[in-house]
């Protein structure tokens, strides 16, 4: 397998497409016979040939089309699979070892390019615009499916009757479908939902530190007021006892590092109210942005308060920071995706089993944007965000190859294996991952494995979820975003004014790409969040 230097993927990419140019998906490559198999179904699966880094674990390769067995009778060799993935490790980690895997059971030459987040988007982007695809399969953020379905090549029946895909949830089937047709194959769930170092939360003396200044018991917190008054108590002090300072509260704050992403989580219980329908961040009749209304306001106000809980660089921090902080010890709660619990969970984790999985704090009233005031009542909307997926160019010539790529990816015994491994950025998404028992057989206590899965599966079962802005130009409207909390919090606007030059970048940039046809992608957003 062959991983080029970001110093020659430009040069590579221009290469690619060119090479690419002429390969359209009338042109696919005949299949060779299928060969003897490398695998006894049920065989036991390891990472440890692959480096030391990986776990011991061992696992069953599960009976199936997609399974070790099935695979390794393919014979690709002479064939050569072209792949663009994140950078190592977050899924360009999982996306490098599945393709050596794949190597050396099919024969294939696999090639991957791992880019950073920043320059993703245009790396995939750009050469599909100009009919020369580069890659086959392509690894990617699923809020892109908006500017990415026109160049993608729909899911094959056979797969989608695979027992993997048939067993992948309601919500994550519905991130990777557009217009009714599946055009993402999954591989990942990502959510944000609340850790808390639960260790310190059940410290006689914190309790009753908490109880003398607040009047109240020292609990998981419910409202993100909670949160901000828990996370100031314990911050600037050593709660675990290993000498040094530790801090309340971890978020990735970082402007070109996914903060949009934790602006949402504040903003959803304030701003997804479940008596409206119709939009969270446009009114889906007239995309008028609702990205500077009161909820979204308010969210940023506290979300300003809370730097003084912060670690630091806490102001700057990237979701690999995120990740270690919380993760590491070094804080007390996070909300981001499953990584920063994972890596706490790590055999080698010296808070392993001392923390506990809630859902997102939510508020004591929430905005009705039809009366223009707010409704009291508690609150609470799970957020859907992100999530790695991945697809296959429509343009391809290796389509039949690359979705047994993606298959041998995903697979059973691959995805339990992923998901022990923090760093991987691979998170339940099919619901036998909602099992206790698969975690408790990870190591896990069972009062921790249970509120994990209790966590995930309620975020499945709500009726008043969030999910992210999945239309064309999102990169546009989620940067225009992250500049204006990060101008907040720098203290260089109110919260306000910073939400109302968003709102009015946001109208601009409905008008360069197109109100008729963000609106029509922006109503199957709607449809989620809606249950409709």
């Amino acid at each position: 397998m062959q991983n080029q230097t970001h110093k020659a993927l430009v040069a590579g990419v221009a290469l690619l497409a060119l090479a690419a140019a002429g390969c359209g998906s009338d042109s696919q490559r005949e299949q060779k016979p299928d060969k003897a198999a490398l695998f006894e179904p049920g065989s036991d699966i390891s990472y440890t040939k692959y480096g030391k880094d990986y776990p011991t674990t061992t696992v069953k390769d599960v009976p199936g089309p997609c399974s070790y067995e099935s695979i390794s009778r393919k014979d690709y060799s002479g064939q050569t699979l072209r792949i663009i993935s994140h950078a190592v490790p977050v899924m360009g980690e999982p996306t490098q070892l599945h393709a050596k895997q794949f190597e050396d059971i099919t024969g294939a030459n696999v090639e991957v390019v791992n880019v950073p987040f920043g320059e993703l988007y245009q790396k995939i982007l750009t050469p599909l615009q100009a009919g020369q695809p580069a890659y086959d399969v392509m690894f990617y953020p699923s809020l892109w499916i908006g500017d990415m379905v026109p160049y993608l090549a729909p899911v094959p029946k056979k797969y989608l009757n695979t027992p993997g895909m048939k067993d992948v949830t309601k919500a994550y089937l519905g991130v990777a479908t557009w217009n009714g047709q599946v055009v993402q194959y999954p591989v990942d769930g990502d959510r944000h939902y609340l850790k808390v170092r639960m260790d310190a939360l059940a410290d006689p003396e914190r309790q009753k530190e908490y109880k003398a200044a607040t009047g109240e018991d020292l609990e998981i917190p419910k409202t993100w007021e909670e949160y901000q008054q828990v996370a100031s108590l314990f911050s600037g002090k050593d709660f675990d006892g290993d000498g040094k300072q530790n801090f309340g509260s971890a978020e990735v704050t970082k402007r070109d590092d996914l903060m949009f992403s934790a602006f949402i989580s504040r903003a959803a219980p304030y701003v997804k109210n479940p008596d409206v329908k119709g939009g969270v961040f446009f009114d889906i009749d007239t995309m008028e942005p609702l990205i500077n209304t009161p909820g979204f306001v308010r969210a940023l106000e506290n979300m300003v308060e809370a730097k003084s809980t912060w670690p630091p660089g806490g102001a700057n921090f990237g979701l690999g920071d995120e990740i270690f902080s919380f993760g590491g010890g070094q804080t007390l709660m996070s909300y981001s995706w499953d990584d920063a619990f994972i890596q706490a969970q790590q055999p080698d984790s010296r808070i392993r089993n001392q923390v506990q999985a809630a859902q997102l704090p939510g508020a004591e009233e929430v905005y009705n944007r039809d009366t223009k005031t707010w409704d009291k009542g508690y609150n609470q909307a799970p957020y859907f965000t992100w999530g790695w997926t991945s697809a296959v160019a429509k343009n391809s010539s290796n389509q039949a190859m690359a979705f047994d790529y993606l298959c041998f990816f995903s697979n059973e015994a691959n995805t339990a294996l992923d998901l022990t491994i923090g760093r991987f950025g691979v998170n339940p998404y099919r619901n036998a991952h909602f099992d206790a028992a698969f975690w408790e057989g990870q190591g896990w206590d069972p009062e921790v494995a249970a509120a994990y899965v209790a966590t995930l599966s309620g975020m499945e079962d709500s009726t008043n979820r969030v999910f992210d802005l999945r239309v064309p130009g999102v990169n546009e409207y989620m940067s225009s975003l992250a500049n204006g909390v990060a101008a907040a919090l720098a203290g260089q606007e109110s919260p306000k004014q910073a939400l109302d030059a968003v709102a009015g970048e946001w109208s601009d940039i409905t008008e360069q790409v197109g109100k008729d046809k963000v609106q029509e992608a922006y109503r199957n957003v709607v449809k989620l969040e809606d249950n409709s």
